[in-house]
């Protein structure tokens, strides 16, 4: 099984740094949500694992080589990364058998992936009059016709309609399951919670999470709890183990421990509690909060 590995991985423009000593594995088997604001360094991340920019440190490794060192790259690595790169005045399955004859593959794959992504009855249109919904599968049947173990979409849903989005979800959850690397970048939150196993989230070029997506939400969420007299079970709670913080409203939001934990605590401590809710957080609303101070560009109310 083929993972990508970043070891240290920095990228500069000018007095700008776009990727900031990045470390982590893409492994295979999973697919590996990769979230960040606007100008957080997800794309030039993913263009330095193809070798289209050159890092400034460290690097980035496909299954133990940089990829401009791979014998036969897209029988090994399959990406999108702009689904508008293609010449307008060629036909789908031009496009695709151009890529085919490069990589020394068989013209039966243009095919293949035609019928897979769903564009078979298009194949002979030319791309300039594709919307974008129909470029995005193209460009993903271009990432799919080494048929490679590794796989990297850059906002793949872009465009698409639901019925889009939902068959590009199962594709990936598909071909993670079959032990390949799929790491996809997007900022739709509703779809990566129901897509991605695992979470890559980086701010100003730096890893602010490397963690299971369950396991992300769980830790984000809480119990909203209300006591008579809250300090002596926030010590109780804190003693513990638990993260205890206080909201506005006096109330306190616990996490790391259930409501049943919570309870048995304050009945140990002699408090009473008036309110005990557990509270589960969004990935939208999680990844938000972990983000906040890392935006580069924030709009201002008028």
């Amino acid at each position: 099984m083929t993972a990508i590995e970043l070891k240290a991985l920095t990228k500069r423009y000018g007095d700008r740094t776009a990727v900031d000593g990045l470390t982590c594995v893409i492994e295979p088997g999973r697919v590996t949500g990769f979230l960040g604001p606007n100008g957080a360094g997800k794309s030039t991340t993913m263009r330095m694992i193809l070798g289209l920019d050159r890092p400034d440190g460290g690097g980035a490794y496909v299954g133990g080589r940089r990829y401009t060192d791979l014998p036969d790259p897209m029988r090994e690595v399959g990406a999108l990364l702009d689904a508008r790169a293609v010449h307008g005045t060629r036909t789908a399955r031009d496009h695709l058998l151009w890529l085919a004859h490069a990589a020394g593959l068989p013209e039966s794959r243009a095919d293949e992936v035609l019928r897979q992504v769903g564009l078979e009855s298009v194949a002979r249109r030319r791309v300039r009059t594709f919307s974008l919904g129909m470029s995005q599968r193209l460009g993903i049947a271009a990432a799919l016709l080494g048929d490679p173990a590794v796989l990297l979409f850059d906002e793949p849903v872009n465009g698409l309609d639901p019925e889009g989005v939902k068959w590009i979800r199962e594709l990936m959850r598909g071909l993670a399951g079959e032990g390949r690397a799929v790491l996809v970048s997007s900022h739709l939150m509703s779809e990566m919670a129901l897509t991605a196993d695992h979470l890559l989230i980086i701010g100003r070029g730096r890893l602010i999470a490397d963690v299971a997506m369950a396991d992300f939400v769980r830790r984000s969420s809480g119990v909203l709890v209300r006591a008579d007299d809250p300090e002596p079970l926030v010590k109780r709670l804190t003693g513990e183990g638990a993260e205890v913080r206080t909201v506005a409203d006096g109330g306190l939001v616990v996490g790391g421990m259930e409501a049943g934990e919570i309870g048995r605590a304050a009945l140990a401590a002699g408090v009473a509690l008036t309110e005990l809710t557990p509270q589960r957080t969004s990935l939208e609303e999680a990844y938000m909060e972990l983000t906040r101070d890392s935006l580069e560009f924030k709009a201002v109310a008028v």
